[in-house]
């Protein structure tokens, strides 16, 4: 099939669009079409990009002005099936859908509960608009001919809603494993955290639980906030250091030194159903992970014995573990094969591409009496 991915918001180089989706599609031997923010106009690892300009102005017009050249350029490319990523494009969803093409949509967060993690969006509008979009979204989504998500849980919301869905779930790559050498463990004494930062994502908690330690803790990612960003930019000494948003080898020689890997999420419903693809990164890199104490990471720590879960409001309990895996590297050393194991054996992106890959399979024949691919369906 003709197959065009679409995106308003992500990166073309997004690890789960591009690296994961896209290229399992290619090499599988379909014809994968590209429309992202900024991509260039070329073909790539066996995918042909489309670029659109990112939009300016406010977030309205940003989002609005984006939408539109996203629908011209998916016009254009004219394929089979076109699968997008962002609920804002669920018009360009329907549009095409009147045309008479397949329309996948492809959910990577439970959006009406992450609403009221949007700074941006003033609290007393939270509410309605969560409801707002719950309602859009879900009726939308009886239109269309996959729902593919992220999580178990996100299956689940789209239940009563479409049959036709399957849960694709945001493990790494192997072949992406980054295994330090032995004699590396325990030698950084820091550990990291990679990914967005902000206060529900734990960026007060860590940096207060460092300082109840002996070792550093360093942060890469994108900020939230501007406060927040404004506050940690120029921290270059002491426990706290700001690495920047980095690339793929800095975030590899940045795991292979460090003591654990940090992902302590607020406990709200979007996080505590969530599988953050940074926690099966670090267990990847072989390292330990020191994560929330979620039920369902519980569930994934305990079964491989590859890091330590603690209450994501205890500072005290933090550092406990911190030191905790600082002063006994044997047994991190062991977490850490344990978790690469783990990732190796089951939290990885090619069991995940299968699920993928016989979707669309069927998309061809989908009937909406006839299949239900469930969110355990495996290839």
């Amino acid at each position: 099939m003709k197959i065009c991915h679409l995106t308003s918001v992500h990166s073309y180089r997004d690890a789960r669009i591009f690296t994961k989706e896209c290229q399992s599609l290619a090499a599988f031997g379909h014809e994968v079409h590209l429309i992202a923010p900024g991509a260039p106009c070329e073909k790539v690892n066996g995918v042909f990009l489309h670029g659109i300009s990112p939009g300016k102005g406010n977030r309205l017009t940003r989002m609005t002005g984006t939408v539109r050249q996203v629908y011209k350029k998916a016009v254009d490319v004219d394929a089979d099936v076109y699968h997008f990523h962002d609920p804002e494009l669920i018009t360009v969803g329907l549009l095409m859908k009147a045309k008479g093409k397949k329309v996948v949509y492809d959910v990577h967060e439970d959006l009406p509960k992450q609403i009221f993690r949007k700074p941006y969006i003033p609290l007393y509008i939270q509410k309605p608009v969560s409801v707002a979009i719950d309602f859009i979204e879900k009726n939308s989504s009886r239109l269309f001919d996959l729902i593919i998500c992220a999580t178990p849980h996100i299956c689940e919301h789209f239940k009563k809603y479409n049959v036709r869905r399957v849960t694709v779930k945001n493990y790494p790559r192997l072949g992406a494993e980054l295994r330090p050498r032995d004699e590396q463990i325990g030698r950084g004494n820091y550990v990291c955290y990679i990914g967005g930062l902000s206060a529900d994502r734990g960026l007060n908690v860590m940096q207060e639980a460092v300082s109840f330690t002996k070792s550093n803790l360093y942060l890469a990612g994108r900020f939230f906030s501007r406060k927040d960003q404004n506050r940690f930019k120029n921290t270059t000494e002491g426990q706290v250091k700001y690495l920047g948003f980095l690339e793929k080898e800095q975030i590899n020689e940045l795991l292979a030194n460090s003591l654990a890997g940090l992902v302590v999420l607020e406990e709200n419903e979007a996080f505590s159903y969530s599988l953050p693809v940074k926690m099966f990164e670090y267990m990847s890199a072989g390292i330990p992970v020191i994560c929330s104490d979620f039920p369902l990471w519980r569930e994934i720590v305990e079964k491989y014995n590859c890091g330590i879960c603690v209450d994501p409001k205890n500072s005290k309990q933090l550092a406990e573990a911190i030191n905790y895996i600082r002063d006994h590297p044997e047994e991190a050393r062991l977490m850490g094969e344990n978790g690469l194991k783990a990732v190796q054996e089951e939290y990885n992106w090619e069991s995940e591409s299968k699920k993928l890959i016989k979707a669309y399979g069927m998309l061809i024949n989908f009937n909406k009496k006839e299949v239900n691919i469930s969110e355990n369906s495996n290839a």
